[in-house]
């Protein structure tokens, strides 16, 4: 069932129960698409198209699409050029970025329905229990899930051991390469100290150097990436790229430029 009948259409009231099954239905389409059909969804996620969008639907199918046209949409929107990171990133590290996406996304959305059918507080605890009950995309496509379940089973009454055994994360933190290309991380400074003249205008320069993003020259010391196209520097939390993210790209454009090509 598709509680979603148009952003202008008269609402029913709906349960949390209903809500909670489009949520899954959704969820198991999306799962779908990067495990079971993941060759499928990986082809269609062309970096050469346009801003492309994963969508789960509550019939348990998926699709890779544009975003819609409707301002505002009729539901909230899923993230917004997944496509582009595709050949840039490792495949398993890029499958589990637009997990995280799909995520926030399915929460996004089930809070919209939540709001819009005036779900008490008692009706939305009730609804963020039964999503919790159920693993993470994130945790299904990374095996964190599994491994979630092995903790859980074995000797319930032997006594509580005092290593947690948390999830792995190894896809998404990986130790940080010591020999980054030039690129990363951070604005050109002074390599050169043996001219005292030229020290002090590479030091200008370095002073000089803003963010595109935030236009600031602050947080020299923080790491910075630098667009392959435009070559405008950004501070990484600026653009939301992570040292370790960073050495999985080959060549970064960032938002400006990537936004210029899909208008093309």
């Amino acid at each position: 069932m598709d509680v979603g009948a148009g952003a202008g259409a008269p609402y029913a009231s709906r349960t949390a129960e209903e809500v909670f099954r489009d949520f899954r239905g959704r969820r198991a389409g999306m799962i779908k698409a990067l495990t079971q059909e993941v060759d499928k969804f990986y082809q269609l996620c062309d970096p050469e198209k346009e801003n492309l969008c994963l969508y789960g639907y509550p019939n348990e199918t998926w699709e890779v699409t544009l975003p819609a046209e409707e301002v505002p949409p009729e539901i909230p929107e899923p993230a917004l050029g997944i496509n582009f990171a595709r050949d840039g990133m490792n495949e398993k590290d890029w499958l589990a970025l637009v997990a995280v996406h799909s995520d926030s996304w399915l929460l996004a959305v089930s809070f919209y329905f939540a709001a819009r059918f005036g779900f008490d507080k008692e009706a939305r605890r009730r609804l963020f229990n039964m999503i919790n009950n159920l693993p993470t995309i994130f945790e299904v496509v990374t095996g964190a899930a599994k491994k979630q379940t092995k903790e859980k089973a074995p000797n319930t009454n032997t006594t509580h051991k005092s290593n947690n055994n948390k999830p792995s994360m190894k896809t998404l933190s990986r130790p940080e390469s010591q020999s980054k290309p030039p690129k990363m991380a951070a604005p050109p400074k002074d390599e050169d100290e043996s001219g005292e003249d030229y020290g002090e205008e590479e030091e200008e320069e370095r002073d000089n150097t803003l963010c595109g993003t935030c236009g600031t020259n602050g947080g020299k010391d923080e790491f910075w990436i630098c667009c392959d196209n435009c070559e405008r520097w950004y501070h990484g939390k600026c653009v939301k790229i992570t040292p370790a993210r960073a050495e999985h790209i080959k060549h970064y454009k960032c938002p400006d430029c990537s936004n210029k090509r899909a208008r093309v």
